[in-house]
């Protein structure tokens, strides 16, 4: 490992550090100051003023935010996330780590799927433009990546349910799968073609088409390697779009994960977990975003002198 690799990797660790620490801080804060909190709904139910109290003292709620933070913060420190008012005082890293489990597998399944159907698509419609396959594919493209996740998503469960085709039961991951791979598939296949058609453009591709290398070598081994660098230099904001959409679609899809949780915390006004699952989301999208960040420079190691 050379210098500059090391020094790249120290800077974009210390960058994900911070970028946690803000999503979730600012998770924390803006969950804190909204109107209501875990007690609200038990003083609409009747409970005595006396007994919203003194469960707001049991949660911590009573706190200063300053001082709620701080105590969050310590407590993160030693991997215990508080507990959910919600789910009858269970610890929040325990059901954020189940459900972060969950969310993981959907969102790898995902864009192991777009990844796989995305780059050869884009390759082929590169290559040749105006050939049937890039007719078929190129508008079809253009449509997934306009369409947002939800719409997909409803479009998919609507074809499910009058078709059969897909299983619509809560759990099954095939068509959540689906409605966050089309979208990331149609990307993937937008880029790699205008990194294919450029990388066949290169002089050094031209001299070696001149030289009498085949058409198959020179598309699948040196544009295809070529056209990759720049493909992977988004990779993190396609991460971060799979993660995101993934919020949507498991609302939607009745997919048990972090989004899911997400909605539940949200609505009973759960401070504990709605923190705890913007830090687990945030630390998955750092990863992801560290580990495309990683894999671009090792591709390019222009990549680590000017990050």
């Amino acid at each position: 490992m050379t210098s500059a690799f090391a020094a790249f990797l120290v800077r974009r660790f210390v960058a994900a550090i911070v970028f946690v620490t803000l999503v979730s801080a600012s998770a924390f804060t803006l969950t804190r100051l909204a109107p209501g909190d875990a007690t609200t709904e038990l003083f609409a139910n009747g409970a005595s003023a006396v007994a919203q109290v003194q469960l707001r003292a049991q949660l911590g709620l009573d706190r200063p935010l300053v001082e709620q933070l701080g105590r969050w913060f310590a407590g993160v420190a030693r991997f215990d996330l508080g507990t959910s008012s919600h789910f009858s005082g269970l610890p929040v890293r325990a059901l954020v780590a189940r459900y972060a489990l969950r969310t993981v597998e959907l969102a790898a399944l995902a864009l192991l799927l777009a990844t796989m159907v995305g780059l050869p698509l884009g390759i082929v419609t590169g290559a040749r433009p105006r050939g049937a396959v890039a007719i078929v594919v190129t508008p079809l493209s253009v449509a997934l990546v306009s369409c947002p996740p939800m719409i997909g998503a409803l479009a998919l469960l609507l074809l499910a349910s009058t078709t059969g085709w897909l299983s619509t039961a809560a759990g099954d991951i095939a068509l959540p799968a689906l409605a966050l791979a089309a979208p990331l598939a149609a990307m993937l296949e937008r880029l790699q073609n205008r990194a294919v058609r450029e990388a066949l453009a290169a002089p050094d591709l031209l001299a070696g088409a001149a030289r009498g290398l085949s058409g198959a070598r020179l598309l699948w081994v040196h544009a295809a390697r070529r056209s990759l660098r720049p493909v992977l230099g988004v990779y993190g904001i396609v991460i971060g779009s799979l993660f995101s959409g993934s919020f949507v679609v498991e609302i939607v899809t009745a997919w048990p994960g972090l989004g899911r949780l997400m909605y539940d915390a949200l609505v009973s006004r759960d401070l504990f977990l709605v923190a705890g699952c913007a830090l687990a989301g945030a630390v998955c999208l750092a990863c992801g975003n560290f580990i495309a960040d990683v894999a671009r420079a090792l591709a390019d190691p222009r990549v680590q002198e000017a990050a």
